[in-house]
């Protein structure tokens, strides 16, 4: 049996959780200068791992070293979100670790090497 406070612990807890975020299911991240700075460099080490000429590790790479830059120049959270301008912090952890998916399965599909066989020539057409 939950006492009162007990509703006051869990109270507590929720509104650390949810509400510097406002988001839900987001929980506010402790050390978000760290988390992005080790993510980015995970990042940038896949990428290296790709030829110089692939686009993707071009693009990808000029994205990541925008936003370390920033993450290693603001120590202010709110003016990181600002420049960077792509959500909370916490989201944008949620990308990094979604780009650094990305940036494995592109290494095991090698999208920069030539096709197997030509493509048909119908491919880019629309409506067939």
């Amino acid at each position: 049996m939950c006492t009162l406070s007990c509703y006051k612990l869990l109270e507590l807890f929720y509104s650390e959780l949810y509400a510097a975020t406002g988001l839900t299911d987001l929980a506010v991240s402790k050390t978000p200068h760290h988390t992005l700075s080790v993510l980015y460099g995970k990042i940038l080490r896949a990428l290296q791992k790709m030829p110089e000429s692939a686009a993707y590790r071009k693009y990808t790479e000029q994205i990541v070293m925008e936003r370390m830059s920033v993450v290693n120049a603001e120590k202010d959270i709110a003016v990181l979100e600002k420049k960077v301008g792509c959500g909370q912090v916490e989201e944008l952890i949620i990308q990094a670790e979604n780009e650094l998916i990305l940036a494995r399965k592109m290494l095991t599909w090698k999208p920069w090497e030539p096709l197997v066989r030509e493509a048909p020539s119908s491919q880019w057409k629309w409506p067939l």
